[in-house]
């Protein structure tokens, strides 16, 4: 993480240079900025701009609270794409159902064989929130997450299907170009201000609940080391294929606990949460840092790991620094 400076104030007069000098240099971003190393850090290089008809950042931040719960979430460029001047594959959506107090979110993970899996993966999240947010507007009893995934699905088949063609010959071409993970959920506040969260999945983005006191990484969804440090499996599903049947994964978010929604390339690197990795966010993440605070500490350096990485944490807010239980 960044870490505070001293400027010298140079030649006596106090300017860079002596008399008539431009005044203090401040020292370089770079060693303050520089990706945390993690074990054997990766090589250092300067990216190459991403490729493709559409901007797309290499790193993006948010991070905001409720009354309820404080959100920070990041999605950075590996160093892979970075190396190979690709764009970013990864997304991640968030917004907010202020009648219901309820967070509702999307992770993506764009599936790198596709055509422009950058695509798939910002049409899927924002088509499960959109429908996550139209369906507690609609007042209904529960949340039908069938409907969530296929919302998803159907928002990379119908930018193939606008042109034309019979729908299954549109879905094929939609998972040729747009093919990509999803992970969708819900946080609500339930009676007496516990929070409950709900998960669904596609292809092996995961989730995790981070315990602070111990340390423990909880596995919420399947994914490559929910049995320790066994690959379960290295299969990808993806959107638009929907998983049958869609299950909702449900939980309680404990007061010491943050949930972690993130892709693979966050996933691989945490592994069973027990390595230098686990014990970096569990460090850092304890109390909810500053969203670029995040995004700094997503970007960590370590050899071999060079996937896109996105992460979602969602803190109960009582988490938050200065914040009155």
């Amino acid at each position: 993480m960044p870490e505070s400076h001293t400027v010298s104030a140079g030649p006596a007069d106090g300017r860079a240079g002596g008399p008539g000098g431009p005044g203090p240099v401040p020292p370089p971003l770079s060693g303050a900025w520089a990706p945390v190393p993690v074990g054997d850090p990766a090589a250092d290089f300067e990216p190459r701009p991403p490729g493709g008809p559409l901007y797309r950042p290499d790193t993006v931040h948010d991070g905001w609270s409720t009354d309820a719960v404080t959100v920070r979430l990041a999605s950075v460029r590996g160093n892979a794409h970075r190396f190979r001047g690709r764009p970013r594959e990864d997304d991640v959506a968030v917004a907010v159902h202020a009648p219901t107090r309820t967070v509702v979110f999307a992770v993506a993970d764009g599936v790198s064989a596709a055509e422009q899996p950058q695509v798939g993966a910002a049409l899927a999240c924002r088509g499960a929130v959109d429908d996550l947010l139209a369906q507690l507007e609609s007042g209904q009893a529960a949340i039908d997450w069938k409907h969530v995934v296929d919302s998803a699905a159907y928002q990379l088949v119908a930018r193939v299907a606008g042109t034309g063609g019979p729908a299954l010959a549109a879905s094929k071409e939609a998972e040729r170009r747009y093919a990509t993970t999803l992970v969708a959920g819900a946080v609500q506040v339930r009676e007496h201000g516990v929070l409950s969260l709900a998960l669904v999945q596609a292809g092996d983005s995961g989730a995790w609940l981070l315990h602070r006191g111990s340390g423990h990484y909880e596995p919420l969804l399947a994914t490559k080391f929910s049995a320790g440090d066994a690959v379960i499996s290295s299969a990808v599903t993806p959107l638009p294929r929907v998983p049958s049947p869609v299950v909702a994964t449900t939980a309680l978010l404990p007061p010491g606990a943050v949930l972690l929604v993130g892709t693979d390339g966050f996933g691989d690197a945490l592994g069973d949460g027990t390595g230098a990795v686990g014990r970096l966010f569990h460090d850092h993440l304890s109390t909810p840092p500053p969203a670029r605070g995040l995004a700094h500490l997503l970007d960590f350096s370590r050899e071999t790991f060079d996937d896109d990485r996105t992460l979602l944490a969602i803190w109960p807010r009582h988490l938050l620094p200065g914040t009155t239980p």
